[in-house]
């Protein structure tokens, strides 16, 4: 998890130097949500890409093992009962991780790809070699005669929000979890989130030296990470 409240403290400090801006909590709550979206959607194409390249045996430096890990706050599971061949997603279900009859894994394929398969006895799905097709979060299983499965995924992020308090005309931090909540991201994004949210304000509040400065902080962090 990471700190709301730090973040924000950061992001304001980081804006009101040489007064390049202020951010309010409304403003900052909005681009938080984005900020956090976004560097998890960037997981994926991250998994992707390294994926393709051999891994770094050594201890802490194989990036899938590293991408894994900053997943694992978001993955969940479920056992899903399958009536007439399908289910129903739940809210929560971000990305589709794994789904399973027993120990084999239905593997994902499009409409078109199914309709091709049952064309031949020899494509077509069976019980040794289910597959499923994904329809706007309805999950089509085939064969439909399989009755539950074992469903992995990544869930949705709880929305981030710094909570506060009026006084004299300033807010103050709340840190009570029903008004607050922290980031669900693994603790070495939390510079990320403070360039990405200040880029997001600079577009927003129309202060290109605040997106300037998350560039260059940003830069600077790559840098680091390269040497």
């Amino acid at each position: 998890m990471v700190n709301i409240d730090t973040v924000y403290q950061k992001v304001l400090a980081l804006a009101n130097k040489e007064q390049r801006g202020y951010i309010t909590p409304q403003e900052f709550n909005l681009f938080a949500d984005k900020a956090q979206k976004e560097i998890i959607d960037q997981y994926f194409y991250d998994i992707n890409q390294f994926g393709r390249t051999p891994g770094n045996s050594t201890e802490y430096s194989d990036m899938l093992e590293l991408l894994d890990e900053k997943l694992s706050a978001l993955k969940d599971s479920s056992t899903e009962t399958v009536t007439n061949g399908s289910f129903q997603l739940g809210v929560d279900v971000y990305r589709i991780g794994s789904i399973i009859d027993g120990d084999i894994e239905i593997e994902p394929i499009n409409y078109n790809e199914h309709k091709l398969r049952n064309l031949s006895p020899l494509t077509k799905p069976t019980l040794s070699r289910p597959v499923y097709v994904n329809t706007s979060n309805t999950i089509n299983v085939y064969p439909n005669s399989i009755t539950s499965v074992f469903l992995s995924y990544i869930k949705k992020p709880t929305k981030p929000q710094w909570g506060y308090v009026v006084v004299n005309d300033k807010p103050l931090y709340n840190s009570d979890s029903n008004v607050s909540q922290n980031f669900e991201l693994h603790p070495s994004e939390e510079s990320e989130l403070v360039y990405r949210i200040l880029a997001l304000a600079g577009v927003a509040i129309e202060k290109p030296q605040l997106t300037q400065v998350a560039v260059g902080l940003e830069g600077a962090k790559v840098q680091q990470e390269k040497q």
